[in-house]
């Protein structure tokens, strides 16, 4: 593996944290392979492992586009993630009400929906 995979996987494991990597890496089959071993490197090893911005700026940045996009998906992964990277849930309900006014109500409403219910799963009152 490259240099970037392994600064990647370290990264991942440091925002998501080991539990999800090692879920992930188990799920892993040949089809997905490379699938993974992309965003390890890019998403993690290039994007997330750069210091120009914070990582609690930088999950708040996600958290808006993947709400802004549609990919509500994601949205609980990284809504528990922001233990690990700082963004609190007032700083989360300010990145979304910014998708309300540049990307429209209802994908913000829907990942506010969305950022509740994980937050009630890991048991933090807002």
């Amino acid at each position: 593996m490259s240099d970037r995979y392994d600064k990647g996987m370290k990264t991942r494991r440091e925002v998501l944290g080991s539990d999800h990597v090692d879920r992930a890496e188990t799920s892993k089959t040949d089809f997905d392979k490379p699938f993974q071993e992309m965003i390890t490197e890019g998403a993690w090893g290039t994007l997330w492992s750069d210091d120009t911005i914070s990582r609690r700026d930088r999950s708040l940045l996600t958290l808006a586009l993947l709400a802004a996009c549609g990919n509500f998906d994601e949205i609980p992964m990284h809504i528990r993630a922001s233990r690990n990277t700082g963004a609190t849930p007032d700083e989360i309900m300010q990145a979304f009400m910014h998708v309300a006014v540049y990307a429209g109500v209802p994908n913000a409403n829907h990942a506010i929906k969305i950022a509740k219910a994980t937050f009630a799963e890991m048991g933090v009152e807002l």
